[in-house]
């Protein structure tokens, strides 16, 4: 029997919870697999990244734990110092 979820029929929004999630791989050649709502860290540090407009930034010391609601198109590994990165979706 599947799992029940009263909420299956409403929209996915930015303010959405996080519904799924993947490992990043910092890369100065790959984007992610999807553009995501936000990241996590496992290791404090700084994470630079090109969000879905296509800036780029670096997201200084950011804490292990704590949801950044970031749409981020690539995680680079020049400039990132920061490990265990979840992209979440």
């Amino acid at each position: 029997m599947p799992i029940l979820d009263h909420f299956s029929d409403f929209d996915t929004t930015p303010n959405s919870p996080i519904a799924g999630g993947f490992d990043v791989t910092p890369s100065d050649s790959t984007d992610l697999p999807q553009v995501t709502r936000g990241i996590m860290v496992s290791a404090a540090g700084d994470v630079f990244v090109t969000l879905k407009s296509g800036d780029q930034l670096i997201l200084p010391g950011l804490t292990p734990g704590v949801i950044y609601p970031v749409r981020v198109a690539r995680v680079w590994a020049a400039g990132t110092s920061a490990t265990g990165i979840k992209g979440l979706v």
